[in-house]
């Protein structure tokens, strides 16, 4: 149901992949509450994928990017303004990927090489793309930017290996980058950490199943679904959050204030 939240809002989409991703169903819902999007990925993403399914049906522009290279992350944003004739209001950084996790190895014998590589695609293309707005001042007043996270940045979670560390850096990032950019536009920066959540991405962690099941039976009101934080982000996106800025905001059905749970017990 639509209500025109974003109604003549513009906005850029980073990361879906498929119909699973976060930023799926974040791209349908924007479009459902009466933006105009652009979808973003890495080109390989874009060939792995099945996104031109949903720049079909969202009527959107599909702008490959290689968060590693900057110039791919300025001629994103340069791009951006020239399709939409100007400013454009949110972004969504729904970005994250570890090389040690794909190639197993341990937290206690990373390859730093890969770690680097880590922080770069999951971490520091956030400031790239909050800095390319800035310099550019392709956001307009009032705009919204959100960054995707997981409690792991808080908690230890043993399998989730160096992204946890990418994490704690990307909500960082957003409280440092908020500050200046609520000076500079009024501009609001914000992360969501969201629930373990069945997407591509996610079951490539180790033992991610009973990440979901723990979770589920710890929370009270049980795990968020993708659907459901896309709806948030689409609240943050609006002019109804307007004063909400530089937050982690957990979206995980009450995990991260629930010290045990019957169930758990059980």
């Amino acid at each position: 149901m639509s209500n025109n939240l974003l109604k003549g809002k513009k906005g850029i989409i980073t990361g879906a992949l498929d119909n699973k991703s976060i930023a799926w169903k974040v791209a349908e819902k924007c479009v459902e509450q009466g933006a105009e999007i652009i979808l973003s990925n890495a080109p390989i993403a874009l060939r792995m994928g099945t996104i031109n399914e949903l720049a079909e049906k969202t009527n959107a522009k599909i702008i490959a990017c290689d968060v590693t290279n900057n110039e791919d992350v300025t001629g994103l944003i340069d791009s951006a303004k020239e399709e939409f004739g100007g400013k454009f209001d949110f972004m969504l950084h729904s970005i994250g990927m570890s090389l040690n996790v794909r190639k197993g190895r341990d937290y206690t014998d990373l390859n730093y090489d890969w770690t680097h590589k880590t922080f770069d695609i999951s971490a520091l293309s956030f400031h790239k793309m909050l800095q390319a707005c800035y310099k550019a001042d392709a956001l307009n007043e009032w705009g919204s930017v959100l960054g995707l996270t997981y409690i792991a940045a808080q908690r230890v979670f043993p399998d989730y290996n160096e992204m946890a560390e990418s994490k704690a850096l990307l909500e960082s990032i957003a409280r440092s980058f908020g500050f200046h950019y609520g000076k500079y536009r009024n501009v609001r920066v914000n992360t969501i950490s969201q629930s373990p959540t069945l997407t591509t991405a996610g079951s490539g962690v180790k033992g991610f199943d009973d990440f979901v099941s723990y979770a589920q039976k710890m929370s009270p009101l049980g795990n968020a679904d993708a659907e459901s934080c896309a709806n948030y982000c689409i609240s943050l996106f609006s002019d109804l959050s307007k004063m909400v800025t530089m937050q982690n905001l957990f979206h995980d059905g009450g995990f991260s204030f629930t010290g045990v749970s019957n169930e758990v017990l059980r």
